[in-house]
Parts: C-alpha cells; sequence; structure tokens
C-alpha cells in the first residue's frame, strides 16, 4: 500500500487502483511460517468483491504451498541461520512464480524460538523492503492455539455441525488445544509435548535433547546423552508416556502433579466430552497417513501413540481442513475513509500508527449502569487471548456502543478501559479505540478532559473490527480532516469471509 492519499483516498501503488472506484480487487497474498521445527510458505490470490459500501473476500486460491523446511539452526543451536532461511524463501518465491515486489499482502508468523530477539531481527530483514505489507505476529502459547483452532477449521466446523470440536495441534516442542462450540473456542490450554523434543541423526544417536524429554526419560528410567543411541524399549516408553500425558491433559478433570507441571497456561476444565477430534501440527501428517518418512525425531511414534488413546475415548476423529499449514496462510487489506467530524486524535503528531493488533472485547455496554470492573475484566480476557497481556505493543480495542452517551456512562466506560489497559499505558502506548458508531469524538474528548489521560488518544468510530485484524491509522488529511485507516485481516483457509472492506463515511 502507499501512504500517499490522494483526493481523500488511498491507492494501491503498484497499479494506482482505488478501493472507492472498483468493483472488484485481486490481490496476491504470501503467509510464511517460521518455527522452532519447522517453517513454510503459503502464496494466495484473493478477490474482494464490494457489497453495497463494503468490499468482501469472495474467493482464496492457494497457487503454491512450499516445501516443508526443518528450521535450519547455527552450529550451537540457539540461533536461526538466516542465509539458509533466506535461500529457502527465494527459491519458494521463485517456484511459485511470484517477484517479491508484486505481493500485495502477508502475514508473517513466528513461533517458538523464532521469536527470541536476535532471531526475530534477523528475520525481519529478510522481508525489510515489504515491511508495510506484512503483518507480523509473534505468537504464544495462546495465540498459536488460536490460529491453529480456526487454520485447521475446527472452530468452523463447530458452528457448521453444531457440535463440540476439539482441535490438538502438536508440533515440535508442544501439544496446543483448543475446544470450539459455535465456531468460537470456549477453552484452550498448552503443554511442553512435542515431537523434536528428542532429534536423532541418520545413525539413531541423538543431536538435540529438550528439557521436556529430559523429564520424561527421567519418568522411564532412560538415559540420554548427545550422540549416543538411547535404549529403544526405554525409547518407546518415553513415547508412551507423553502421550499419556497428552491423554490426560485433555479428558481428566484433575490433572496429575506431573502432567500439571507441563503445562505452559491454565487447564481444560474436561467437564464435558467433545463430539469430534481434529489434528493439526506436524505431527498430524503422520495421524492421517500423508506422511510416511521420519525426519529424526519422535513424530511417527508419537503420532501413533496418541491416536490409539484418542480412538479409545470416544469421540468420532474428524481430518482438520488443514494440517501442518493450520496457520494463517494469507492476509487481506483494505481501506476505510473515517469522518473527521467524530474522530478525536491528540497529539496530531502520534500518527500514523502501524499494524496495531485489534482486540474485541464481549463489553457490557447494554445497561444503563456500566459496570467497570466488568468492562476491565473483559479487555484484560480478550488481551490474554491474543498473548497481548504483557503490554509490549500498543493495542487497538474496538467497542460497540450500547444506549446513551450520558456523562455518567461515558465515564464509566473510559474508567473500565483505562483499568482493562493499565499496563499498556502504564508503558506510555497510545490509547487506540475503535467504535462501530459515531461516537469516538466523545470518547476522546472524555479520556483527555474528564480522565486527565496524558496518553497519546486515537478514538476513531465507523468502522467494525474483528480479532486478527490489524490496522494502520494515516495520519490526518488536511483537505477532509479524515484519517486514512488500512485494515489487515487474516484470512484461513476456511473462512474467507473474514476479511472485509467498509467504506464507512459520516
Amino acid at each position: 500500500m502507499s501512504d500517499e492519499a490522494v483526493g481523500g483516498r488511498v491507492f494501491f501503488s503498484n497499479v494506482r487502483r482505488s478501493l472507492e472506484e472498483e468493483d472488484e480487487i485481486r490481490l496476491v497474498s504470501v503467509g510464511v511460517d517460521i518455527g522452532s521445527s519447522t517453517s513454510h510458505l503459503v502464496f494466495s490470490r484473493l478477490v474482494l468483491e464490494r457489497v453495497d459500501n463494503r468490499y468482501v473476500v469472495t474467493e482464496r486460491e492457494v497457487f503454491h504451498e512450499s516445501d516443508v523446511l526443518l528450521t535450519p539452526y547455527t552450529a550451537d543451536l540457539t540461533e536461526i541461520d538466516k542465509a539458509k532461511l533466506g535461500a529457502f524463501i527465494d527459491k519458494q518465491y521463485e517456484m511459485a512464480g511470484i517477484d517479491p515486489m508484486s505481493i500485495d499482502t502477508g502475514a508473517l508468523i513466528l513461533t517458538g524460538v523464532a521469536v527470541r530477539r536476535n532471531n526475530a531481527r534477523a528475520i525481519g530483514e529478510l522481508f525489510a523492503a515489504q515491511t508495510g505489507k506484512f503483518v507480523s505476529v509473534s505468537a504464544g502459547d495462546g495465540l498459536e492455539t488460536t490460529l491453529a483452532a480456526f487454520g485447521s477449521g475446527a472452530a468452523a466446523r463447530s458452528l457448521r455441525e453444531k457440535c463440540r470440536v476439539m482441535n490438538i495441534d502438536i508440533g515440535g516442542g508442544t501439544s496446543k488445544i483448543a475446544v470450539c462450540e459455535q465456531g468460537e473456542i470456549v477453552e484452550m490450554t498448552a503443554i511442553d509435548v512435542g515431537a523434536r523434543t528428542l532429534s536423532f541423526d541418520a545413525e539413531g544417536k541423538i543431536v538435540r535433547i529438550e528439557e521436556a524429554a529430559r523429564r520424561f526419560a527421567a519418568e522411564v528410567g532412560l538415559t540420554l546423552e548427545m550422540g549416543t543411541k538411547p535404549d529403544e524399549a526405554k525409547l518407546d516408553a518415553l513415547i508412551d508416556r507423553m502421550a499419556e500425558r497428552l491423554m490426560e491433559c485433555i479428558s481428566a478433570q484433575k490433572l496429575s502433579p506431573e502432567t500439571a507441571s507441563l503445562l505452559r497456561v491454565d487447564a481444560l476444565k474436561n467437564d464435558k466430552k467433545p463430539d469430534a477430534v481434529t489434528f493439526s501440527g506436524g505431527v498430524s501428517e503422520y495421524v492421517y497417513n500423508r506422511q510416511k518418512a521420519g525426519f529424526g525425531d519422535l513424530g511417527p511414534k508419537l503420532a501413533a501413540a496418541i491416536l490409539k488413546r484418542v480412538t479409545a475415548w470416544g469421540p468420532r476423529l474428524e481430518r482438520p481442513d488443514e494440517g501442518i499449514r493450520a496457520t494463517v496462510v494469507g492476509a487481506s487489506q483494505y481501506t476505510i475513509q473515517v469522518s473527521g467530524s467524530t474522530i478525536f486524535v491528540n497529539p496530531l503528531d502520534v500518527l500514523p500508527v502501524r499494524n496495531v493488533p485489534v482486540i474485541t472485547p464481549d463489553l457490557p455496554l447494554e445497561e444503563e449502569e456500566l459496570n467497570v470492573d466488568a468492562i476491565a475484566a473483559s479487555i484484560q480476557t480478550a488481551l490474554r487471548r491474543l498473548d497481548l497481556h504483557e503490554g509490549e505493543q500498543a493495542v487497538a480495542m474496538c467497542y460497540r456502543w450500547g444506549g446513551s452517551a450520558t456523562f455518567r456512562r461515558l465515564d464509566d466506560f473510559v474508567k473500565g478501559v483505562r483499568k482493562g489497559l493499565s499496563v499498556h499505558m502504564g508503558k506510555g502506548f497510545p490509547l487506540v479505540l475503535v467504535g462501530d458508531g459515531d461516537i469516538g469524538g466523545l470518547v476522546g474528548i472524555h479520556c483527555m478532559e474528564e480522565q486527565k489521560m496524558t496518553n497519546p488518544i486515537v478514538s476513531i468510530d465507523g468502522i467494525n473490527l474483528k480479532e486478527f485484524d490489524f490496522i494502520d491509522i494515516g495520519a490526518m488529511l488536511e483537505t477532509s480532516g479524515a484519517v486514512p485507516v488500512v485494515i489487515k485481516s487474516l484470512v484461513f483457509p476456511t473462512s474467507a469471509a473474514l476479511g472485509r472492506v467498509e467504506s464507512a463515511k459520516v
């Protein structure tokens, strides 16, 4: 996208097209997933069509799926090998027949060790020329679990089939479990069970040992030493123990201390058995017999051990829409113009802001008397859901105002927002509020004049956002008093309609 606004519109710089003048927009998107164990790319073509005053993603065609690369590391196994990863990425662009500069939009997902400062910086340098086009997401356990649940189609299946669906995403280091009902995640957890907690060379000698593997080995009396071949019978016992711990995690209401110590987030309640189970992640390729060859890890045997237990458990086993690629595989970009008469920006030089993640808390705003603590709690829940609760970056909070805009209701709302975002505001990040009505100006003024907030404030309205959206808000246009807004929506393979374009003018 170009940052230059012409006549109050934002243009695609490569083809000089205005979203306001076309009934159909075609974009080329790339999704890049770089994790502790594997890395891969997916190239897509998106078609956006005008429906009334908004654009909706109506088609999404994957035209190239890259090979899956075992993420390369330097000799000390602590940092990703930038040169090898860059060569792989360049080759995939070549195989897809795409010039990197012709990409319209994309998503770069970093998980596990890829999130570490040195690795993230090195990976970012590989995409430096396309910085403005990409949404970059550092996915912790909560967000990675969420992405897998939506990317695998588990959330969509729960809505489509009106049932309770559990998705188990088993990767190299961890397993992420999400329980979905009515298209939403109702519970989630993550546990240190993964296929590459132990890795072997071509001769079967150990070349990598993670702490979780040492713990399992100690339980079954297996000695692990680099450069040695482990006892095969005891190695099988270790794999069985891993499967037992995962099974306990997804089915037991009370966990043993050993299993509880492996959890990375809160345990599942497990008060109701799922109707269906799907698997995603690298190990799922073995669960569904899409992969036969091994990669020097525990994958094939771990898949068999887990599948045996889940099958005996009872829920029906379903195939996911995506397995190892059950993460975001594309992104759509679109623009909105927001009327300058109902927004509040202070100071003006706080803009532009870019790639701000969106939270959409379920706020209780319908009652005549608003509950400050309930508003704050809803905000904090939404932050945790997307691993944004530590306040390491600005967030944009989307709200849907209900009822009248009396002083008391505005005051309670703003107090709840301030409390819910206290960590972020305490670190000096701007307060970014996005409403769907025409109350943005009032809210912004109240924040500054009545609550005496000293953080920069950006309060805009006329926009509907969803989780997995990221927004860019440009500097105010002198000719119209409006601010151009670019919304980047992560598009999952099973739900093209998550991307949409609105033209909001008040």
